[in-house]
């Protein structure tokens, strides 16, 4: 299993690598469209390969995923925590009950007890 992980690891990189090599031609990235640079007066652009764009866009979508998916699976981990704390509660207090002398405490069941 080790090495059929590293296989796909090593494909995985060189399919990367040869990403990165056919697109290494400069690409501009803007802020704001160029109509609305006039309006609002403010112009920020950038020069980069557009790999690094490419593999940009993919490691913040994974992000904007991961933390998508945490706020929408909080309902469940609290909804889990809290049966964690009751199943707690509940074994606690079977132990507590099984530890406890069973001597019947009520009269009418001591008189019973007494007639067998």
């Amino acid at each position: 299993m080790r090495t059929i992980r590293f296989a796909f690891l090593a494909i995985l990189g060189l399919a990367l690598i040869a990403v990165a090599f056919g697109n290494r031609e400069f690409v501009t990235l803007r802020i704001l469209p160029s109509e609305l640079d006039a309006i609002v007066g403010f112009s920020w652009t950038i020069d980069l390969p557009l790999f690094i764009v490419v593999f940009a866009s993919i490691i913040a979508g994974l992000i904007i995923g991961f933390i998508w998916e945490w706020i929408r699976e909080s309902t469940l981990r609290s909804t889990a925590a809290k049966h964690k704390s009751e199943a707690h509660e509940l074994k606690r207090e079977v132990r507590k009950l099984k530890t406890e002398p069973t001597e019947p405490k009520d009269e009418v069941l001591m008189l019973l007890e007494d007639a067998k």
